[in-house]
């Protein structure tokens, strides 16, 4: 029994299954706020997602293996306390390191590197050091812990069970709580000192004098830390209008032809742009384009039913609000603060005829009774790389078509880039469900763009076309008349695919990864 030993068996605070908790609910938070912090600079995905396990995971590896040497040559309770510390020190860190990387613009250093490559880079230089830290801990509480060889495999398991516990608690709080609460940059904050609080008390510092000196180079190197890396900017200040547990939600001004509009931003992607004053007036393409859907459907029914996948903006909702006075307007939308975004800044009246619902669209589908039918559903819940694949899917296609009245329209926008690789499958996927597709792209150029914007209506009874491309809608233009494809046209998209999104099969995140890397040069 070494004297360290010895001490620690006499000291209350001395509780490893407690600290192999905490040390390991620590990392998972690190982990789920990782999700949120890149999203405003690299988007989500599954490549995003998969570099923050991925690094995390490595960085655990290597402090475990670190931990164990410095655990068999030095273990005392004063190197557990500098590792918290330090693990502290790493954690806090990663907030000036978001602002060089990412805010400053330093991403484009490495900007020769090929898309994962990057994604790799930026997350492992932001939380592959606090992964290592952390690691260190968990080796290092076993070798002080241990007493009695004979009992060994008892206590091993004892505090791998709660390193376990430590890293589910750390997820449910962080993922269903924390984000919401307090946002990611206090998070990563509040984690910091925690930890380095917990250096201090565990680390037995043998004097008055050393602990003093300990807590005043602590605060000197935190105060620094703050000075050096961000000194036009607090580490504190977060892009963000608003952090949810969906997006990071920006919004701001934009004048254009005398008209200000206010800009709603989703992690990376512009999603909207409000004419606050002026409902009616529809700025991005797709908006114009369903202005004109609308006004199509319009003499054909005695009332406009519709239903919109995604909220956004609100802003053709509010469009048909505002034109269609006897309209039924039903928004999906799985974020709460984007709705209360929409509230606060985008024009959305409290008081509104728009039913709004914050749930999965699926699943709002899939639970509303069988004779609810929209005579248009629009579907607007997809980022450029962050696509709700299980809205992609034949049988979600098949859930739409349940809740269309026989002549209703699926109207959707869609990314992709040259090759419509997506877009391709999901137009040969769609043929499944509906008889009827028209292929509308927003740019004439859009067989050449790495990256555009398609719309594509989707009915089981044909459209009369000649009426429709006389539309104008609410602005200047036809577009339906100025993009809408040939069917050969369309055929040839199709056939860059050659196999169907199902729930069981959707790389929707493969297919657009050229794409994104082509477009994120």
């Amino acid at each position: 029994m070494t004297s360290s030993s010895s001490k620690s068996k006499k000291d209350w605070l001395w509780q490893p299954s407690l600290i192999v908790f905490i040390s390991n609910a620590c990392i998972m938070v690190i982990e789920l706020v990782a999700g949120r912090i890149v999203a405003p600079f690299i988007g989500v995905s599954l490549y995003t997602w998969t570099s923050i396990i991925g690094i995390i995971l490595a960085g655990m590896s290597l402090g475990n293996y670190v931990g164990g040497k410095l655990a068999d040559r030095y273990a005392s309770r004063r190197l557990l306390g500098t590792l918290f510390i330090l693990a502290g020190l790493g954690s806090i860190s990663v907030l000036g390191m978001v602002s060089i990387l990412g805010e400053k613009g330093l991403m484009s250093a490495v900007g020769g590197l090929p898309l994962i490559a990057r994604m790799v880079f930026y997350i492992s230089s932001l939380f592959f050091l606090p992964s290592v830290l952390l690691g260190t801990i968990s080796p290092l509480v076993v070798k002080l812990s241990l007493q009695d060889l004979s009992k060994s495999g008892n206590l091993i398991g004892r505090i791998y069970a709660m390193s376990a516990l430590g890293s589910i608690f750390g997820t449910f709080l962080t993922g269903f709580y924390l984000i919401q609460w307090f946002g990611t940059r206090s998070i990563l904050l509040g984690t910091g000192i925690l930890l380095i609080m917990l250096g201090i008390l565990l680390g037995q510092w043998t004097s008055r004098t050393t602990r003093a000196a300990g807590i005043a180079a602590v605060v000197g190197i935190l105060v620094a830390g703050s000075v050096l890396l961000t000194p036009a900017k607090s580490v504190m200040a977060s892009p963000c209008y608003r952090e949810t547990n969906y997006f990071c939600i920006r919004v701001r001004e934009d004048v254009r032809d005398g008209t200000t509009y206010q800009v709603l931003t989703l992690d990376r992607l512009v999603h909207s742009y409000t004419a606050i004053n002026n409902p009616r007036k529809l700025r991005y393409v797709y908006e114009q384009i369903g202005a004109e859907v609308l006004e199509y459907m319009q003499p054909r029914y005695t009332k406009l039913d519709t239903l919109f996948i995604g909220g956004g903006g609100y802003t053709l909702p509010m469009f048909v609000e505002a034109v269609y006075p006897n309209a039924a307007v039903d928004v999906v939308e799985i974020d709460p603060g984007v709705t209360e975004t929409a509230y606060d800044r985008l024009g959305l009246e409290r008081n509104t005829r728009i039913k709004s619902a914050s749930e999965d669209a699926r699943q709002f589908l899939a639970n509303l009774p069988a004779n609810r039918k929209y005579n248009m559903i629009a579907g607007d819940a997809f980022n450029d790389f962050s696509v709700p694949y299980h809205l992609t899917t034949l049988e979600f296609n098949q859930l739409i078509a349940q809740h269309l009245t026989d002549d209703g329209i699926y109207m959707l926008n869609l990314i992709d880039g040259q090759q419509q690789p997506f877009v391709g499958a999901f137009l040969r996927t769609l043929k499944q469900t509906f008889k009827h597709i028209y292929f509308v792209p927003t740019d004439s150029d859009w067989k050449t763009l790495v990256r555009s914007t398609y719309i594509i209506l989707a009915t089981n009874q044909p459209l009369d076309v000649p009426a429709f491309v006389r539309i104008y809608g609410e602005d200047d233009t036809p577009n339906v008349n100025n993009w809408l494809v040939s069917d050969a046209d369309m055929q040839a998209v199709a056939a860059n695919a050659n196999f169907l999104l199902t729930d069981n099969y959707v790389p929707t995140d493969n297919l657009l990864l050229a794409m994104f890397e082509a477009s994120a040069q």
